[in-house]
């Protein structure tokens, strides 16, 4: 699977951006997609994830109520809608694929190493 990474850009605080991550192949539905970003200087953090059906998302604290994850399996697109966006959320975004197990599988969202193919990454800026 490759992922590519789209709609950063310049934002002032309080502003929206929508991330979109197309990938290629045709397992796209297979996936688990994962969100995270990794600003100057620290290590790369979670940001929101989605089960491969869509019918479980999950979202970090510093992030929930203001960015919403959502995918469209026809298109082999994940989403990530930002809202009332703020300095802090400036970084490098991210996007990553978990090839997800039938049946139960707990595998930990928020852990970069559960995830078997990332995105080149795109730039989201947000000036105070």
């Amino acid at each position: 699977v490759q992922l590519q990474a789209s709609g950063g850009g310049l934002v002032q605080a309080g502003g929206s951006l929508r991330l979109s991550c197309a990938a290629s192949g045709r397992t796209f539905s297979s996936y688990a997609m994962g969100w995270f970003r990794q600003a100057p200087g620290k290590l790369r953090e979670f940001v929101a994830g989605i089960r491969r059906s869509g019918d479980l998302t999950y979202y970090a604290d510093s992030v929930k109520g203001r960015f919403s994850v959502s995918r469209d399996n026809s298109r082999n697109t994940v989403y990530l809608q930002m809202n009332r966006l703020k300095p802090e959320d400036t970084a490098v975004y991210y996007c990553a694929a978990h090839l997800e197990s039938h049946g139960v599988d707990n595998y930990h969202y928020a852990d970069p190493l559960e995830y078997d193919y990332w995105g080149q990454g795109t730039q989201v800026t947000v000036s105070s």
